[in-house]
């Protein structure tokens, strides 16, 4: 879990862990609310939308659900455009169709052109960015990774806090139209974000100083040795951890969303008024802000960080508990009792996910994993909530779709914990003694290097030994033939008569 890589690919480079990282940071920050918020913050126009075109609340929600599917079921492609062009001409690309999807929405005459601006265009926009963003967060921390995961996905709440004000105001004052044309305006942002990942680029050794064209010509020998990287990286699907977290990742997800998208229907079924019954996501939201980060500083102790497989596993049970006992809620403070502990407990699982992703694959795979783990999440983003609404039009009670909720998270947590304790707990005893004795970076970096990679650096190491003492043997001879009287080998000539 530990080096970055820079994006052509196989030269490694240290993590700075700070430095030009933070700005990274601030940009993911960004992006992270972007793509997270905004596919809830365009609800808020849905009114004005049925009346525009006279359909119905399910023609409208399809805007959101596209925008979701977009950003988790392009993983793949994104994964292939960053092994191809780097993070960041892919995130340039993606801020201008993020753009553009919104101002030609503003042009829309029916709600299909809308489907296919915001939802298509502008989704592929949010996920080239979104994906390209955490590999460069990957890139620039090691050691202060989990603290810089959670104040990234900080960045999801914080954005849904303004960004759903902002777009109640922009509909009062220029109506949907003139809002989307501004929302589009507003995510050329996105490009500003993506200027500041900046490739991380490994300084040159002493020796490479002295014989630039020596080495030139040696670089180009091993480029035509080595393999070329694969696009997208199947053999990520061979690591048991990668294949444990994908399948609990993707049952997590069936019940992760459900709850905030029916807590407010929830509250109102109980008597409520819609201000009221509102309120709850803010709640929701304002606790979520804080717990993310937290969790982050949690997850970075030297005891714990090693074993932030386990805490995402607790913060999943926590999460599915919450669920289970919010079920049997009848009143408006018990809710808001629901909210505050599932904003702790949703806030811990977005700041542990990637992490703990992060943590199994390493860096060097990191780019096709999280594709392929996206890919397999859109499947489920796609039938959870929707399946959750079909239990709650059969039963007409949201108890059970609460507890499936609930029953699903706690499912996704036993599996990850139970599968990594059987079959990922053994490591090699050398890396476990350096792990008891406190140094993580160390043992984190060496279970996810690569062999091949391994191998490359101990040959080219070897290489650059061999050149050394070659050029110390011939300095030798030369200061050797300089004295007279002795021959190269060292040995006494015989003087002439």
């Amino acid at each position: 879990m530990g080096g970055a890589v820079v994006d052509e690919g196989p030269g490694g480079v240290k993590a700075p862990d700070g430095g030009w990282g933070w700005a990274v940071l601030s940009g993911c920050f960004v992006i992270t609310g972007f793509s997270y918020a905004f596919p809830k913050a365009v609800s808020v126009f849905f009114k004005e939308l049925i009346r525009e075109f006279d359909v119905g609340y399910s023609d409208t929600a399809w805007i959101s659900s596209i925008l979701l599917a977009m950003l988790y079921g392009t993983g793949p492609l994104c994964s292939v455009l960053v092994n191809r062009y780097g993070c960041r001409p892919v995130m340039m690309v993606g801020g201008l169709f993020a753009s553009l999807g919104m101002i030609l929405s503003s042009f829309s005459t029916s709600i299909l052109h809308i489907y296919l601006s915001t939802g298509v265009i502008t989704g592929l926009g949010l996920a080239l960015n979104f994906q390209p963003s955490l590999i460069m967060l990957n890139r620039y921390f090691s050691e202060k990774r989990p603290l810089a995961n959670g104040l990234a996905a900080a960045g999801s709440p914080v954005a849904l806090c303004c960004l759903s004000p902002l777009g109640q105001l922009l509909q009062y004052q220029y109506g949907w139209r003139g809002g989307f044309l501004i929302l589009g305006g507003l995510l050329l942002n996105c490009c500003a974000c993506a200027a500041l990942m900046r490739p991380l680029v490994a300084p040159p050794k002493p020796h490479q100083r002295e014989d630039v064209e020596k080495e030139g010509k040696e670089l180009e020998v091993e480029k035509t040795q080595s393999k070329p990287k694969p696009l997208l990286d199947f053999s990520v699907f061979k690591d048991r951890g990668f294949l444990i977290y994908t399948i609990a990742a993707s049952i997590m997800v069936l019940g992760l969303f459900v709850p905030p998208v029916f807590v407010v229907s929830y509250a109102k079924e109980l008597g409520n008024e819609d201000t009221k019954s509102a309120l709850l996501l803010s709640i929701l939201g304002f606790i979520d802000i804080f717990a993310r980060p937290t969790c982050g500083i949690i997850a970075g102790l030297k005891w714990v960080r090693p074993r932030v497989v386990y805490l995402f596993s607790f913060a999943m049970i926590f999460n599915g508990c919450t669920d289970l006992v919010g079920s049997q809620a009848k009143d408006y403070p018990s809710l808001v009792v629901f909210c505050v502990f599932f904003g702790i407990s949703y806030g811990m699982v977005g700041a542990l996910q990637f992490e703990v992703l992060m943590a199994i694959v390493g860096t060097e795979k990191f780019s096709s994993a999280i594709g392929l783990v996206l890919l397999m999440e859109a499947i489920a983003v796609l039938v959870g909530p929707p399946g959750a609404g079909r239990l709650l039009d059969a039963t007409k009670n949201y108890m059970y779709v609460f507890l499936l909720a609930g029953i699903e998270v706690v499912l996704a947590a036993v599996v990850l914990a139970t599968c990594n304790f059987l079959f990922i707990r053994k490591k090699p005893t050398e890396p476990a003694a350096e792990l008891e004795n406190g140094t993580v970076s160390a043992e984190m970096e060496l279970l996810n290097k690569p062999v091949a990679a391994e191998e490359e650096e101990e040959e080219v190491e070897k290489g650059e030994k061999e050149v050394k003492e070659m050029k110390e043997k011939e300095e030798k001879e030369k200061e050797e033939t300089s004295i007279p009287g002795y021959l190269p080998n060292g040995t006494q000539t015989e003087r002439c008569q």
